[in-house]
């Protein structure tokens, strides 16, 4: 009995592994599209961000009051330390998942972010359209539709600018042997420490708006496309209609054309 792993051909010629073959009467295929290290450095980012959203509000306006002497307490002392610990698993996550992109499978590679190809960016006026209630349904792209692509590759500069901003409000208070000192010499660059300061908490509440966004259109695609979007991000894999494997972006072109195309 053989013990190959089925897959589908697309139009491009790529081969995408999928699931356990569906009834005859389906019209979808299990594509396994997030790889575990995209899952991860998800979660890692999620769970990072509302620590450090918590935090940080706490660091900026530090509303608890404690009772006794100062020096039996260390409650700001402590949310920073957890907001230091929270950067690193931050900076760790957004790294790898940048590193991925040159590193993983078909749906996580850096160029389905940045749409270099004509076919990703015909792509972008379709994926505008459905989100602007013009079409009922999304072009049909399988991994990340090519909108939303390039709203990621913004979010990861927000990212970067979160990283910079926070290792040099860090480093301006660090130990003298600390090698995060180094960072005292973005400060300069930032235009000193308050706008520093201004730039970090200014791109939290854009990640925090961001974050309100992401959810709802996961959730909206989830329910039009009926093909676990909120699933895949724990499972790996998502229920793609067949059509949109071998011509995966092509639902409203006119399938004479696909083969002008470029994948």
């Amino acid at each position: 009995m053989s013990t190959s792993v089925p897959f589908v051909v697309s139009e491009s010629g790529r081969h995408y592994p999928i699931g356990p073959a569906p009834p005859e009467h389906s019209d979808l295929v299990r594509v396994y599209v997030w790889e575990w290290p995209v899952r991860l450095a998800h979660w890692g980012v999620v769970l990072s961000i509302a620590v450090l959203a918590v935090t940080g509000i706490y660091i900026g306006y530090p509303s608890i009051t404690v009772t006794g002497p100062a020096g039996d307490h260390f409650l700001t002392g402590t949310v920073k330390v957890v907001h230091s610990y929270a950067a690193i698993l931050f900076t760790l996550s957004v790294l790898s998942r940048l590193i991925w992109m040159f590193q993983g499978n078909h749906f996580a590679r850096w160029d389905k972010f940045i749409p270099i190809k004509r076919r990703r960016r015909r792509g972008l006026v379709q994926a505008l359209r459905f989100y602007l209630f013009q079409l009922r349904k999304p072009p049909g792209f399988i991994g990340h539709n090519p909108l939303a692509g390039a709203t990621y590759t913004l979010v990861f500069g927000l990212y970067l600018v979160q990283i910079l901003t926070g290792f040099t409000l860090y480093g301006a208070g660090a130990n003298v042997d600390s090698h995060m000192r180094v960072f005292r010499h973005l400060i300069p660059l930032l235009g000193g420490l308050q706008t520093a300061r201004l730039i970090h908490h200014g791109v939290m509440w854009l990640l925090i708006g961001f974050a309100i966004h992401h959810v709802y259109s996961a959730v909206l695609m989830s329910q039009i496309e009926g093909n676990a979007t909120i699933e895949s991000i724990f499972s790996g894999y998502k229920f793609v209609q067949k059509d949109d494997v071998i011509y995966s972006g092509y639902r409203y072109f006119d399938p004479k054309d696909i083969h002008d195309q470029h994948p």
